[in-house]
């Protein structure tokens, strides 16, 4: 394929897939405003289509630069990404929130390309060592670059997309060969924080903490810093806790019991389900659900797009769909195996860990697998910052394909 006419694309059908689930995602999205009440949401579909426009140039442009150049302006992407994680906390907006940046009719989230700048700074970091650390005090870097941006998402409060940070780290170190009990010990405060929220919960991941150092013996200082670490994150839990906005606290909370609160918190994920189930084998039609038609199905256009392609297009529809994302994802990881540039390696499967976890934490919390964290589905959702940067994505993944 190299000398073929499309070798210019590196892999051709990768990139066919990436572009035809963003169609997909646009007739969708035309679908979800298809109301018996017509509202915002009717005419949305001609924004994306429009971002998909914006996003394929971006794809053509990233794909055409070489990964030398790319690497040496990680460090300035990354700067940029925080300058504006910054300026959102100070003039942002949103519902809840204050993820967006807006400048007339122009949305951004910097959240996304926050994501892109981490992603390009630790396959930078990761990429320039040549044996795997082992020690957790050399990893110091690494973190750091981490906890900078997901404390700063954390802050707006955004938890969906500060949870993607954590997944980052975690692919860029197993990617670069960092033994996995290194990486546990690295991240595990990270966890004490999200679990410090139910104490017996939280009380039984330090018990396994403190079994798991003590059975492997790391060096001492290490794992009374690790043990330490997790006891200080537990007890932050609760001050981050109530740092979220109430929707969200109510999201996690009826989690378990979305009965609970049928008509509030639990509303999402109980219309959800009813539309998911309606869909059957072959799904109502495409543009006729009822749940969607009759604006039951909330925020159909972002969170719970894929709820609209279960009840459109049954379970066929979506058994076709998750067959078109397992097949992206196993491309990423061909790519990556194929490279022989740490570099580029490192990054194209980082951006392999985003799309997973994106396509992990959405689908599951439409079935109620997972908590309702705001995530978008990649290519489907709307949204024009996330779109562009997933295809930034995508012109990472072919330009490395290219140069392998």
């Amino acid at each position: 394929m190299k000398n073929g006419r499309l070798s210019w694309l590196g892999d051709p059908g990768f990139v066919g897939v990436a572009f035809l689930l963003s169609v997909i995602g646009v007739a969708m999205i035309w679908s979800a405003g298809q109301l018996d009440v017509p509202s915002i949401v009717t005419g949305i579909w001609r924004r994306q289509a429009l971002w998909l426009a914006i996003a394929a140039v971006g794809f053509f442009v990233v794909s055409r630069v070489p990964l030398r150049w790319v690497e040496s302006v990680s460090l300035l992407v990354y700067l940029l990404s925080i300058a504006l994680l910054i300026l959102v906390l100070i003039v942002g907006s949103g519902p809840g929130t204050s993820s967006w940046l807006r400048l007339g009719g122009f949305s951004l989230q910097p959240a996304e390309v926050a994501k892109l700048g981490t992603i390009l700074m630790l396959a930078r970091t990761l990429g320039a060592r040549g044996e795997p650390e082992t020690r957790l005090a050399r990893l110091w870097r690494p973190l750091v670059l981490t906890v900078i941006p997901f404390s700063l998402v954390l802050l707006q409060p955004d938890l969906g997309s500060a949870i993607t940070f954590g997944v980052i780290l975690v692919g860029a170190l197993f990617w670069a060969r960092i033994p996995l009990f290194t990486i546990f010990m690295l991240v595990s405060p990270g966890v004490s924080l999200l679990l410090g929220f139910s104490p017996t919960v939280w009380g039984v991941w330090i018990i396994l903490v403190v079994v798991l150092v003590y059975l492997r013996r790391p060096y001492l200082l290490e794992g009374v810093v690790v043990t330490l670490a997790n006891l200080a994150a537990g007890a932050l839990a609760t001050p981050m806790w109530n740092q979220l906005a109430p929707y969200q606290q109510n999201r996690l909370l009826v989690f378990l019991d979305p009965g609970s609160d049928p008509r509030g918190a639990g509303w999402h994920l109980i219309q959800s389900q009813v539309a998911i189930g309606s869909g059957g084998f072959l799904g109502q039609g495409f543009g006729g659900g009822p749940q969607k038609r009759l604006s039951f199905l909330p925020e159909q256009h972002t969170d719970f797009i894929f709820s609209v392609v279960g009840e459109e297009l049954g379970f066929i529809g979506v058994f076709v769909l998750l067959v078109m994302y397992s097949w992206l994802l196993r491309r990423l990881i061909a790519t990556a195996v194929r490279s022989s540039d740490d570099f580029g390696s490192i990054t194209v499967f980082c951006v392999f860990a985003v799309w997973f976890a994106h396509l992990l934490i959405n689908v599951g919390m439409t079935v109620g697998l997972m908590p309702v964290t705001g995530l978008p589905l990649p290519f489907l959702s709307y949204g024009g910052s996330f779109l562009l940067m997933t295809f930034v994505g995508v012109g990472l993944a072919a330009r490395v394909a290219i140069e392998s």
